[in-house]
């Protein structure tokens, strides 16, 4: 374990002298790998050793007397990043990756995707660049919010650094509609849902009847009050994978199986699931009226209900009859704040429902 916290480190040292152009001394760098990996303590011996394993190791990496003491610096002339090759298109291509990565800003992520991105900018010559702006002023990306775990940062870099090294995490976690309380989590890996951040996890010595792979939950990081890592390691299961357990839900919910939800879908209906498609393994089945009964899996009612009120009379719920039971309490809730409004309120909804048909 040590082995491996000591090339997490050496790692981190790279990052910080990459973009520190004008170098960093010892403490410097020492204070930053502390914070950015958040550790508890670190001694500058460690530093300096970590140093001379990557010179050992071929890193261009050299010393320079300054009036604010000696610096530790990358030779910028060979650092082992070749000069970039990109086209527009490509350009494009990296461009729109880096607006879907807003949720990360205010993250050492985000950090390492500026970075990069400004690597590429400078390195890319004049007529590229005016070809991709020209033609990037043609495309662009919406649906992403704009949010920032920027007060997140440190949790986060623990909860990753907690991954890494598969170190328990020691956590308080306020789930909705219950107070937060202490749990001891084992991390295998973070997602992106919908501009938020979730850890995969499992809470140690629960639900220990049911698979390693279901015993996964989704922790969104909003919800973390606290979380250290411990010095206690668990192995992880070779059997979880994250890709195959993340491909089964059409939402963010996890559990043990998924349910197969059925929907029937007006001939107008119809289209717009095919195009915009609930889940990977949805199935729909024509019905000779021009209808479909579609049918996609789903953790929980709500990856489900969502959907179907996007499309009002459009869609019906079959089954199950547990979720259609659930689905009709909300529309039935909903009737009943809509007709408490007063008649000069319903006048004045109607009106500017008549506008936007026309618009």
């Amino acid at each position: 374990m040590a082995r491996n916290e000591q090339l997490i480190r050496q790692h981190k040292i790279l990052q910080v002298l990459e973009r520190r152009r004008y170098g960093v001394t010892l403490e410097e760098l020492r204070s930053n790998v502390v914070e950015e990996l958040g550790l508890g303590t670190l001694h500058t011996r460690s530093i300096r050793r970590d140093i001379e394993a990557l010179q050992s190791a071929g890193m261009p990496i050299t010393t320079q007397d300054t009036a604010r003491g000696r610096v530790w610096k990358l030779n910028r002339s060979d650092t082992g990043l070749h000069k970039i090759a990109i086209s527009a298109s490509e350009l494009i291509a990296l461009s729109m990756g880096r607006d879907l990565m807003i949720p990360l800003a205010g993250t050492q992520f985000w950090q390492g995707i500026e970075a990069f991105w400004h690597k590429v900018k400078e390195q890319l010559p004049e007529g590229v660049w005016d070809h991709y702006e020209r033609y990037r002023r043609t495309l662009r990306v919406i649906g992403v919010v704009p949010k920032t775990y920027e007060k997140q940062r440190g949790m986060l870099q623990t909860i990753n650094r907690a991954i890494q090294e598969h170190r328990k995490l020691d956590a308080i976690y306020e789930s909705t509609g219950s107070p937060a309380r202490q749990r001891i989590l084992e991390p295998y890996g973070l997602i992106i849902y919908q501009s938020s951040i979730y850890l995969v996890a499992s809470e140690f010595g629960q639900h220990l009847d049911l698979e390693p792979e279901e015993r996964l939950r989704h922790w969104k990081l909003d919800r973390f009050q606290f979380a250290v890592a411990m010095d206690e390691w668990f192995k992880p299961d070779p059997d979880i994978d994250l890709d195959v357990h993340l491909g089964r839900s059409g939402g963010i919910f996890s559990g043990d199986k998924p349910s197969i939800y059925k929907v029937r879908l007006t001939s107008k209906a119809v289209r717009w699931v095919q195009e915009e498609p609930w889940h990977a393994e949805q199935t729909i089945e024509m019905q000779p009226d021009g209808s479909a009964i579609l049918s996609v899996p789903a953790f929980h009612p709500l990856e489900v209900i969502p959907q179907i009120l996007r499309l009002g009379s459009a869609a019906e719920l079959l089954e199950p009859a547990s979720a259609r039971e659930i689905l009709a309490e909300q529309i039935s809730e909903m009737a009943a704040v809509y007709s408490s409004k007063k008649s000069s309120s319903k006048s004045s909804s109607k009106s500017r429902y008549d506008q936007s048909k026309d618009s």
